[in-house]
């Protein structure tokens, strides 16, 4: 009888794969404690800026609080669907993801409580229509699909989503103009510390995501890129509304922001994500495993 044992079988763990050198990664940078950032200077910070300001901070903050939250909620049937393909250099990786997106929730709910004074308020009327399309509805029906067919088309369409686009698209976007601001206006440093643990995070998660939708595509051929593809271009309008509409709440937006720069970073990012699945449409198995280092660029910390 064969063993269903991949490390006792004489296989092991194939250390050169994506996966386990996420999982290299994940163990060296992801040890981190959201519970040991000081934010003692950013309660002083936040407190000297003008309503208009805190507004914008608070509505940044609750949506990246929001999202956090739902990607920690709805990952758990991807990461069943892999189990169940006996991917175990896969799996182990994700075991990594869901303990960081749980520390993501941890640090946000902190600053939250412990900087702006909003715990225990309901702030959920700060997150916009496009918002709440996409992490009310988009993303857990993209994931709960996994529940009732796993299968290589619906692995993509919930990674797409997930990897793709919240994290891929929104999140970056999110992160890079919030740590643009604090770094030039030189306040919030227990923001600033966790933001750089979150892109480092997310950097490692992208990079899976990446992996997984190209293997996927490589192994089963043009029903799962026109899978990826059709996904792409159904999220590309509400993930832009997300952008803009935060900004069109304000009268006058806070702090400088170039909401044009934004715009324009999200958009490069869609673009640098579909170009780099859209390589793997000519690519062997082979090859997609020899050009992990391409997608290694993005994980590094």
């Amino acid at each position: 009888m064969e063993s269903r044992y991949q490390t006792t079988s004489g296989k092991g763990l194939n250390r050169d794969s994506l996966p386990m050198r996420l999982w290299e990664k994940a163990k060296k940078y992801g040890i981190w404690n959201p519970a040991a950032i000081d934010f003692s200077q950013d309660k002083i910070d936040f407190q000297l800026l003008n309503d208009n300001e805190k507004a914008f901070v608070m509505q940044t903050i609750s949506q990246f609080q929001a999202g956090e939250e739902a990607v920690t909620l709805d990952l758990l049937p991807l990461i069943m669907a892999v189990a169940k393909e006996g991917r175990l250099e896969e799996e182990m990786f994700l075991t990594s993801f869901l303990w960081e997106e749980a520390k993501h929730v941890d640090g946000f709910n902190r600053f939250i409580n412990e900087v702006t004074d909003s715990g225990g308020v309901n702030i959920n009327h700060m997150m916009v229509p496009s918002y709440r399309l996409i992490f009310d509805t988009l993303l857990p029906d993209a994931l709960n699909a996994l529940k009732d067919d796993p299968s290589p088309v619906n692995q993509v369409i919930a990674s797409t989503t997930y990897n793709m686009i919240v994290e891929g698209v929104l999140a970056e976007t999110g992160y890079y103009g919030l740590f643009k601001v604090l770094d030039e206006k030189q306040m919030m440093p227990g923001l600033r510390e966790f933001v750089g643990k979150l892109k480092q995070d997310e950097s490692r998660h992208i990079a899976y995501g990446i992996y997984l939708i190209s293997r996927l595509v490589a192994e089963n051929g043009e029903e799962v890129w026109q899978a990826f593809n059709d996904q792409m271009n159904k999220l590309l309008m509400p993930a832009m509304q997300v952008v803009t509409e935060s900004y069109d709440k304000f009268e006058v937006v806070p702090f400088g922001i170039n909401q044009e720069e934004l715009s324009n970073y999200a958009m490069g990012q869609f673009q640098k994500r579909l170009a780099r699945i859209q390589k793997a449409r000519n690519q062997s198995i082979e090859e997609l495993n020899l050009d992990v280092l391409d997608v290694l660029e993005t994980a590094e910390a």
